[in-house]
């Protein structure tokens, strides 16, 4: 026998007599997952064992707190009836944006040296546009400020957004032309100062790629000119005389009580002036007059 021949035999009796101790392993063949609402998603694990041949399969969903999605050969909670497991490698029918966060599939082999494997799974499901909510200021006057504003809170990824004017788009660019800002992210539209021309029906759209756009209903923006008429000049002047005049009712009525620090200072003045004014001292030659009728 040939020395290449003895060496392959030796290999063969060490494999005979000295099995292999791979641990178990889990695998995914997609770590992340990307569907829209209301399909279905597939969540891959697959496993290898060393040994046992029916290993302990869960599947937990973390977040704040770490759920059970299938436990125990069951599904758990809203998994019931809408989730299937073939092997490992789970389903779930007609997801929705609660379903979407990052799935743990475990194996536990207790035959095996190395008896637990794990692999994680990131679900996000895209949802498509929904009709934004609009403010719209219904009138605003020449020369003042105006901002308007547009939020989809429920579309997945997040919306931009556009605004028309009378059913044509207003542009994003700053523009020298151009007297407002528009920022496609957050969904505002602001005017420094409104003139007659930014008169007009306003919507605003909303749109991320996942399904068609959707706008809020069309609202109207009144543009106003500030008007000075004759009513207004003679309300304003009643309303100046009708002030003035209640300060110097309280003011009198302050000074009559002594309410008022520096009114009471000018009575004390007034009193001791009379008193000093009163007060005539015996004149001399009164005294000598008596002195001599006392002789």
């Amino acid at each position: 026998m040939s020395t290449a021949q003895i060496m392959t035999f030796s290999a063969l009796l060490m494999l005979l007599y000295f099995p292999s101790s791979d641990p178990v392993t889990v695998t995914t063949s997609k770590a992340k997952v990307e569907v829209h609402e209301n399909t279905n998603a597939v969540l891959s694990c697959e496993f290898r064992t060393e040994k046992d041949t029916n290993p302990r399969v869960e599947w937990k969903k973390r977040g704040k707190d770490v759920s059970y999605v299938y436990f125990d050969g069951d599904f758990t909670g809203s998994y019931k009836g809408r989730a299937s497991i073939n092997g490992a490698t789970m389903t779930l029918r007609g997801v929705t944006q609660k379903d979407s966060g990052v799935y743990h599939c475990e194996v536990t082999a207790r035959q095996d040296k190395i008896k637990l494997g794990e692999v994680t799974v990131t679900l996000n499901v895209l949802v498509p546009p929904h009709a934004p909510s609009c403010e719209v200021p219904e009138t605003v006057m020449t020369g003042f400020s105006a901002e308007l504003r547009c939020k989809d809170k429920l579309s997945v990824p997040a919306a931009t957004y556009s605004w028309y004017k009378d059913n044509k788009p207003l542009h994003t660019a700053s523009l020298p032309e151009i007297k407002y800002t528009l920022d496609p992210k957050t969904g505002t539209l602001k005017f420094k100062a409104v003139s007659k021309s930014d008169e007009g029906q306003y919507r605003c759209e909303a749109s991320n790629g996942v399904g068609a756009p959707k706008s809020c209903a069309g609202r109207q923006m009144k543009i106003t000119e500030f008007e000075l008429n004759m009513t207004i000049v003679i309300a304003i002047e009643v309303g100046a005389f009708l002030v003035l005049l209640s300060c110097c009712v309280a003011i009198w009525l302050c000074c009559r009580r002594g309410c008022c620090r520096c009114c009471r200072k000018n009575k004390r003045e007034t009193k001791q002036s009379r008193t000093k004014t009163s007060y005539n001292p015996p004149d001399p030659r009164h005294y000598k007059h008596t002195q001599s009728f006392v002789l």
